[in-house]
């Protein structure tokens, strides 16, 4: 069972088995906007209630300077 400490919380065990879906690369968990990152698509994938919403339609574009971070 995953472990949130609030709604937008995921449990970061998760971190290690999900992989950006178009690129299959690694994934960083940004708690401040409740995002999961993926430096290489250069998207941000929502995490609602704790549950990361893993589709490109739903992902927000990030500019280079937060694709860079």
């Amino acid at each position: 069972m995953a472990r949130h400490t609030n709604g937008g919380d995921i449990d970061i065990r998760m971190l290690e088995l999900l992989a950006c879906p178009l690129t299959k690369g690694p994934l960083r968990y940004d708690r401040d906007k409740a995002e999961l990152v993926s430096r290489l698509a250069k998207l941000a994938y929502p995490v609602r209630d704790g549950i990361p919403i893993m589709l490109p339609s739903e992902a927000r574009d990030l500019d280079d300077q937060e694709a860079a971070r």
